[in-house]
């Protein structure tokens, strides 16, 4: 490894950096973030910590236009100094900085330091020790320590990965989705409704390049959000209601520059680490920086952001189009589809020209729905239930609920008044007309041509982008190649262990297909809604009887969706004599919906229950499924301002 003194080339500053290594520190004093040991031929096993010194001939960082920038973005998005705020935190400069601007941001005015005198009031980092790396315990703890030494409260949260570490070509993926998991785990467990990462306007630039080399729509090549509202796999039970949680996403540093990060450390003599892997060739994020290198300065990165302002600029436009659509011509009824991720601009084209072709005589499926005229609207009404054929969630996952009724209710307060807040200020900037929104129905390529048309962006932007593009796309077709047939395999399994979940115990809860909560007990109390006269039990598709409650110590439910089986056999019970007191056989449950209803079997995989409409065989048994999506319709609150 080389050693020695090296000037920053940017930030004309001193570096001192060090490898934190099982034997004594070394220390080192090379290039701050483009030194030749990051190379690709050349990556250290373990991060770098840096710590850069101001020479004599720097001119002082302005820190007061960094606070007064990120002040202003916390007020765009509804955030007043008084709301609990959780931080992620890896110790790079990004986060580093983050950290300098939100506790800076946090101590303005009245608000201060909490009882003990030693930790900002309202502010917590969030530390993910992934766990990929031996040395990663050790670096966390000494992030930890360095954010606690600015006054904010932290927790170091390590990954289980109970199916084993990801594989190389999945790391950055995989690595991303547990990371984020923590961070809302962490933060619903912390009453926390907010929370600020440290993406900023050179990561922009970066996806902007991924995603047009992936021929992305203009909805796609507006970046990362402002502001989203995610949701928690946690689902907490509160006086009587079953609620949504969720935590606000906010990236307050789109408007900053990767330069601007090291300036706000270095202005707060802040140290931060570098981590090797993100120099990594293997990873297309990694490859799409190093090819963009010094060019994002000047008038290439000037003319990038003015694209990217451009297409978020169409995605508001559309956005907002697309919610007063919603509110005027939709009925959120229960057994939708609750697909996690925004359907592509091909398939928004696709149900755009089914609704416009009035009335609708056909059907068709897009994005795990299955859509067909209503029945008795002669085509004037579109009915949208879960697809037959689509994948479901693999199980129903049990949760936790909480103790302290007063405190949930002020932290689902709080954010709904961070939203609004949020909300109020983009009413005052949204896109009027569509003459604002300049790339409509268009694909990267349209977008690029119709920026250089509109003098967005030069002749020689235009060229550098498009090598950009081609040399990802590449990379991205070999890789495509590679897995195709992996992705074919893994989608049939997929469906396969949708069908059947873990056991569910008496009195516990649980949350189906991402949107039924479902629970059951045993009642020595006869309703009166069973077929009087019988056996307490009926024979299963010419099974043996049995009763639920026969062994009611053992007895134990499993829940899956419903099956053709489960159908023929509620068309036999309607022959039946006592067949007169079900009445629920008789809803009008369209055939396209039977893969979105609930139901509880035995051990044995015998029908116990179809709680959504009412059926039971066991008088003894009482079970729910309540309808309550984990996503709502249209994915929550966001905003790309």
């Amino acid at each position: 490894m080389a050693r020695g003194l090296v000037l920053c080339s940017q930030t004309r500053t001193i570096a001192k950096l060090s490898f934190f290594l099982p034997y004594p520190k070394l220390w080192f004093k090379p290039h701050c973030h483009h030194h030749p040991c990051y190379g690709p031929q050349n990556i250290p096993s373990a991060r770098v910590f840096c710590h850069c010194v101001s020479s004599q001939t720097l001119n002082l960082v302005d820190m007061a236009k960094y606070n007064e920038a990120f002040s202003r973005r916390m007020a765009m998005a509804g955030i007043k100094h008084h709301n609990r705020i959780a931080l992620g935190v890896s110790g790079g400069p990004d986060s580093m900085a983050l950290c300098v601007l939100a506790a800076s941001w946090k101590t303005e005015g009245l608000y201060g330091f909490d009882n003990s005198g030693k930790f900002i009031d309202g502010l917590f980092a969030i530390i993910v020790d992934h766990g990929l790396r031996s040395e990663s315990k050790d670096e966390a703890s000494l992030v930890g320590n360095r954010v606690s030494e600015m006054g904010i409260r932290c927790k170091i949260v390590r990954c289980d990965w109970l199916n084993g570490k990801p594989k190389q070509g999945h790391l950055q993926e995989s690595a991303r989705d547990m990371r984020y998991k923590i961070f809302q785990d962490v933060c619903m467990q912390n009453q926390i409704s907010v929370l600020l990462v440290a993406h900023h306007a050179d990561d922009q630039a970066e996806l902007f390049i991924l995603r047009s080399s992936r021929d992305s729509g203009v909805l796609g090549l507006a970046g990362m959000a402002f502001t989203s509202q995610v949701f928690s796999s946690h689902t907490n039970f509160c006086n009587n209601d079953w609620k949504n949680h969720s935590v606000l996403l906010v990236r307050p540093l789109l408007d900053f520059s990767k330069e601007d990060m090291y300036k706000i450390c270095q202005g707060s003599n802040q140290d931060w680490v570098e981590d090797p892997t993100n120099r990594s060739p293997l990873f297309a994020r990694n490859r799409i920086r190093a090819s963009l290198g010094n060019l994002l300065s000047g008038t290439f990165n000037s003319e990038l952001q003015a694209v990217i302002s451009v297409c978020r600029r169409t995605r508001i436009y559309v956005d907002q189009m697309c919610n007063s659509l919603i509110k005027q011509s939709i009925t959120v009824m229960d057994f939708v589809s609750q697909r996690q991720r925004p359907i592509r601009g091909s398939t928004s084209k696709l149900l755009l020209q089914y609704i416009r072709t009035i009335p609708c005589k056909t059907s068709l499926t897009a994005a795990g729905c299955y859509i067909c005229p209503a029945p008795g609207s002669k085509g004037f009404k579109a009915l949208v239930c879960c697809s037959v054929d689509c994948p479901l969630p693999s199980n129903a996952e049990s949760f936790h609920t909480f103790s302290n009724v007063e405190e949930k209710h002020c932290f689902s307060d709080e954010l709904e008044q961070i939203i609004a807040n949020g909300k109020s200020y983009s009413n005052n900037n949204l896109v009027t007309n569509s003459s604002q929104a300049q790339f409509l129905d268009m694909r990267s390529q349209s977008v690029l041509d119709e920026a250089r048309r509109l003098d967005v962006i030069s002749e020689s932007t235009h060229r550098n982008i498009i090598s950009f593009q081609r040399e990802e796309v590449s990379h991205f077709k070999s890789k495509t190649d590679e897995v195709a047939s992996g992705c074919e395999s893994k989608q049939g399994t997929e469906h396969i262990a949708a069908f059947l979940s873990e056991p569910l115990l008496p009195g516990q809860t649980c949350y189906f297909m991402n949107r039924f909560i479902i629970s059951w007990k045993l009642s020595k109390e006869i309703s009166s809604n069973w077929f009087r006269g019988e056996p307490l039990s009926l024979s299963y598709l010419e099974g043996d009887g049995h009763c639920c409650c026969v062994n009611e110590d053992e007895m134990v439910a499993k829940v899956r969706t419903m099956i053709d089986a489960d159908w023929l056999y509620l068309a036999k019970l309607t022959k039946l004599p006592h067949s007169d007191n079900f009445e629920a056989t008789r809803l009008p449950l369209t055939v396209a919906a039977r893969k979105s209803i609930p139901v509880l079997v035995d051990d044995l995989g015998r029908l116990l229950s179809i709680p959504s409409i009412g059926f039971k065989h066991c008088p003894c048994m009482k079970a729910s499924a309540v309808f309550k999506p984990r996503v709502p319709l249209g994915g929550g609150h966001g905003s790309f301002l």
